[in-house]
């Protein structure tokens, strides 16, 4: 049924449970595991008061240490890891990334980093949730999880 997983990563607590989710899933069943860190184009730094390249090196740095993360994790179970880091709208590049990898499901924290918290799903996993015609898990904030069809 799943011949390959991808976990989305941005570092975060919710999607550290989600790295530990899909290590143990691919791990049971397996199969390779491929992991996702994407550096988002839209940020919220439009004024001149914020370096956009000490915001893009600040990015690049939480994505590099979010991938390392999951291939430790990985490493520990013997689990075959590839990781990709990419710059963009993240949902697209996620499911970007599924496609072009063949991935069977892909698994994301429910929260990131976003500045919104307190909604229900951050809006980078509603859009994996509704646009993807691969399952989606979404690992909730006290580790439970949900798969969307």
């Amino acid at each position: 049924m799943y011949d390959s997983i991808l976990v989305a990563t941005d570092g975060s607590d919710t999607a550290e449970r989600a790295v530990d989710h899909a290590v143990f899933l691919a791990e049971t069943l397996a199969v390779p595991l491929f992991a996702i860190s994407v550096l988002e184009d839209r940020t919220a730094y439009d004024s001149g008061i914020v370096d956009p390249e000490e915001v893009r090196a600040r990015q690049q740095s939480r994505a590099d240490d979010a991938l390392e993360r999951v291939e430790a994790a990985a490493s520990e179970s013997d689990v075959p890891v590839t990781t990709a880091r990419k710059r963009g709208t993240p949902h697209e590049e996620v499911l970007d990334y599924a496609d072009e990898q063949g991935c069977s499901m892909i698994v994301v924290g429910a929260q990131g980093r976003s500045a919104f918290r307190e909604a229900l799903l951050g809006s980078t996993v509603d859009a994996l949730v509704r646009l993807s015609s691969t399952p989606v898990l979404v690992v909730g904030d006290d580790g439970t999880d949900r798969v969307s069809p």
